[in-house]
């Protein structure tokens, strides 16, 4: 990569931010399409953010994408939500058109597409997602139109009772569970907390009851220990790289206008691990 006086940048905004592979993917995007941008990575505490997000005006800056835990609470530093991210409620892309910032969200969109890639289809299924942040926001509005039936839990129950009174009004099936001890009943269950970003975090549920009937996914996308005890019961796994992979194909295309290189980021994903 060649950095002149016209490069461009796109950034990401986290808080912690070290694990990420965002920057290897979309570099190599933008290195193959000869595009004259490049992709960093920034810690941005929350007390900080809205600076941050001031600074993409600033520096005229590409865009961004967000992470934890910033998606929910950027939306009130931006001039406007595209329809689908103003419906989820969350934000992981921010394209900067001429000083205006406008939020996206592409995680749905693109954990969708890792499902497919995977051969799971939520049709009909009974879905469990632990969490209620930013991330199941995105999914769950997905997730709560096409599975058979959607359940959530977040050690906060009010917060997930919020977000499932909200899918319930827009047509979904949805409903709140205020403990893990029983989980048979679920056909898929996925983590969308950050447990399991370091290794000394819990699990975020009892593995010793699953089967290995059930689908097992995680959003974080390094294998965590949740997806090694699953698998080590016979369940269908999926990690959480194919989700990175779309959503930052569609934040790719958001910022650029040009088809995404799929094999290209694919490739610099799986060579590099955390």
């Amino acid at each position: 990569m060649r950095i002149t006086g016209k490069t461009r940048v796109a950034a990401l905004f986290g808080f912690p931010i070290e694990h990420t592979l965002s920057p290897v993917m979309q570099n190599a995007a933008f290195d193959h399409l000869g595009i004259d941008c490049c992709y960093l990575a920034f810690s941005v505490p929350p007390d900080s953010l809205k600076q941050a997000v001031e600074s993409i005006r600033a520096l005229a800056l590409l865009g961004a994408n967000l992470t934890i835990p910033h998606k929910q609470a950027v939306i009130p530093f931006l001039d406007l939500l595209n329809e689908e991210a103003a419906a989820i409620g969350a934000v992981n892309t921010i394209v900067n058109r001429e000083g205006r910032l406008i939020g996206f969200n592409t995680d749905g969109k693109g954990f969708m597409r890792s499902l497919d890639e995977n051969l799971v289809s939520p049709s009909g299924k009974q879905v469990l997602i632990i969490g209620a942040g930013g991330s199941s926001r995105a999914i769950s509005y997905y997730l709560s139109r096409e599975a058979g039936g959607l359940c959530l839990y977040n050690r906060s129950s009010d917060k997930a009772k919020m977000l499932a009174a909200y899918l319930s009004s827009q047509g979904g099936d949805v409903t709140v569970i205020d403990s893990l001890r029983e989980l048979e009943g679920f056909d898929i269950i996925i983590n969308a907390t950050s447990l399991g970003l370091r290794t000394s975090d819990p699990l975020p549920c009892d593995t010793t009851v699953l089967t290995s009937s059930q689908v097992v996914c995680d959003l974080i996308y390094h294998k965590t220990p949740l997806l090694s005890k699953a698998e080590a019961k016979g369940c269908k796994i999926v990690g959480g790289k194919g989700m990175l992979l779309w959503q930052g194909a569609l934040a790719f295309e958001l910022w650029t206008g040009r088809v995404p290189p799929i094999e290209i980021m694919r490739s610099a994903l799986l060579s590099n691990t955390t």
